[in-house]
């Protein structure tokens, strides 16, 4: 068999993913070569500063600032500068020029996915991003391609290990939200501003790409639900415990049925309670999980670090292999379905439980006219426990009651809440929380 070219390689961006991928390429370099069947040549990784990027340890004599250049010599492109510009124009640029492209960047593909996917198709090249999402857990490849012809009904998932970290902190030492989140910016796992992690916006470009491959539908970042942890109290964590629960956020992607039949399907981030028993109810630290329910295939769990900078290499030179051996093999690469068209609906529409705990009068017939609210509404009531207070011998004015519901439109649990708030009889709902994974 006559030995195939050298592949050139060219790497955006060297910092903790970027450096770690050209590490791998040069130290494993003739075993990379010996899966692939070609040599993988490093012909240049560009970044903003160079000196910079050689005093973290990269080789001097591979570094750029001259982006355009590199793409234009190069067979397959490694894109792990993140952000949307430049990374948008380069990528889109090594697509034109018939180069494939390998991508870590979940905020790029949330936002602008279905440009750098027709443009693929378009030019025949292909784009690959296994580690936009899950680190090093193989995800995108399992919903991309192994379920590719089942039928996939619900993903739930843990796909930000900084906000679990702080909620497991939480759970498992009695820690404040403040606390944790100090405690994982210390460690490095949240940054200096952890905002894109702790109100979810992370989480909710992930949950955007998960549900676009799994139910071959473009799901736009603007209709994903999102909600973040910043409200979850120490007193939610304990009264979680004591049920049984765990305080999770989890990306929930699923399709909605209406009268037996598909309208559409909904994606949503927000914290929920979950059965501690459950998989993802025991994923613990800095860890991510993602649970797939599928018609044939029935219960799946992916799990594993889900970011770290040698982790996301991982992913990275994995599609990175694969991209080669299509060089070598040749023939037409993989495309993406995106043709189900199916609605994207809001989560008013999701069907779902409720634990609301709230501050009640303490007299004769108020239960019965917040069980009265709850019906008006038509939510059924599934568990009630009610608690007064006692301080210095003397009982407060107010019972607090825990409420669970039965499922029911989202849309009507809210409304409920609405009531609840307006009723003479509350004095005030101290929490509000979807409980999943039943």
């Amino acid at each position: 068999m006559q030995e195939y070219r050298p592949l050139r390689i060219a790497l955006l961006g060297a910092g903790s993913v970027g450096s770690q991928v050209a590490r791998l390429l040069i130290e494993n370099k003739a075993e990379l070569a010996a899966r692939v069947g070609a040599e993988l040549e490093l012909v240049g990784i560009a970044v903003r500063d160079i000196e910079k990027a050689a005093k973290a340890g990269v080789p001097k004599e591979l570094l750029t600032t001259n982006a355009e250049d590199l793409i234009l010599s190069a067979d397959i492109v490694v894109e792990v500068m993140g952000g949307i510009e430049p990374a948008r124009t380069y990528i889109l640029q090594a697509l034109n020029s018939g180069s494939d492209v390998v991508t870590a960047n979940k905020a790029l593909l949330a936002t602008h996915g279905t440009e750098l996917f027709d443009t693929a198709e378009q030019v025949g090249a292909q784009l690959y991003f296994e580690a936009a999402v899950g680190g090093a857990i193989p995800i995108i490849r399992p919903l991309r391609e192994s379920l590719a012809g089942d039928k996939v009904n619900r993903i739930m998932g843990i796909v930000n290990g900084t906000t679990n970290y702080i909620l497991d902190r939480m759970d498992s030492t009695g820690a404040s939200f403040a606390d944790a989140l100090a405690e994982a910016q210390a460690l490095g796992y949240a940054e200096a501003d952890p905002t894109a992690d702790v109100e979810a916006f992370d989480a909710a470009q992930k949950a955007a790409i998960l549900a676009s491959l799994a139910f071959h539908t473009e799901v736009p970042l603007e209709k994903v639900y999102r909600e973040g942890i910043t409200k979850i109290t120490a007193e939610q964590i304990d009264a979680a415990k004591r049920d049984g629960y765990v305080i999770k956020i989890l990306a929930i992607a699923e399709r909605i049925l209406e009268n037996g039949v598909d309208a559409g399907v909904a994606v949503r981030v927000h914290p929920v309670l979950i059965d501690r028993k459950h998989p993802l109810g025991a994923v613990r630290g800095a860890f991510n999980a993602v649970f797939v329910e599928a018609e044939a295939a029935g219960e799946l769990m992916f799990y594993g670090a889900g970011a770290g900078g040698v982790q996301t290499a991982s992913a990275v030179l994995g599609d990175l292999v694969s991209a080669a051996k299509r060089h070598v093999a040749g023939g037409p690469g993989l495309a993406d379905s995106v043709h189900a068209n199916l609605p994207v609906l809001p989560i008013d529409r999701v069907q779902t439980r409720y634990q609301i705990t709230l501050e009640a009068t303490d007299q004769p017939g108020v239960l019965a006219k917040i069980a009265n609210t709850f019906s008006a509404g038509n939510v059924s009531i599934e568990t009630v426990e009610q608690s007064v207070r006692v301080l210095d011998g003397k009982r407060s004015k107010t019972a607090t009651l825990e409420v669970g519901t039965h499922s029911a439109t989202d849309a009507e649990l809210s409304a409920v809440v609405k009531a609840l708030e307006a009723s003479e009889s509350v004095e005030s709902i101290t929490s509000v929380i979807r409980v999943e994974g039943i």
